[in-house]
């Protein structure tokens, strides 16, 4: 299948890296199918590309790659719309967002992944425990070095 986004241009994906979103992302409820695009080798960071929209991408990653404790507490009816029962065979991303020279992560707002059927859904957490800015990691200031010969 061929996706266009603004970032990447024109791109062929598997089918099998589509994840159908049945209520859409929050803000975004009509954007129900996504591409989980992997921009390098280490595979920390993906882009969650809407099929549909080239100028719609979310980065995401998983959250005990920087909160090893992170615990989504989720209800069985939470599961079912996505055809889960448990959590067992799920992935759970979460929104990255950069915020000065910070990237955060939305703890509040996780997305669960049913990776059997590529069925996902973005739970909105009542436990006040987790934050929509999470702070994940601070970045490193780009140096820039001149010649002394130019």
């Amino acid at each position: 299948m061929k996706v266009t986004s603004t970032r990447f241009g024109e791109i062929e994906i598997d089918l099998d890296r589509i994840i159908g979103f049945p209520e859409g992302i929050l803000g975004f409820p009509e954007n129900k199918d996504f591409a989980m695009l992997q921009t390098n080798s280490e595979g920390n960071f993906f882009w969650l590309q809407s099929v549909n929209r080239p100028e719609l991408a979310f980065v995401v990653c998983d959250p005990q790659l920087f909160v090893p404790d992170y615990q989504v507490p989720i209800k069985p009816d939470d599961l079912s719309p996505i055809g889960l029962s448990s959590m067992e065979n799920s992935q759970v991303m979460i929104i990255v967002n950069k915020v000065g020279r910070a990237l955060t992560g939305n703890l509040q707002g996780p997305l669960v992944i049913n990776v059997l059927n590529r069925q996902a859904r973005q739970l909105v957490l009542s436990e006040k425990k987790y934050s929509t800015r999470h702070p994940l990691l601070e970045l490193q200031s780009a140096s820039t070095s001149v010649s002394q010969t130019a």
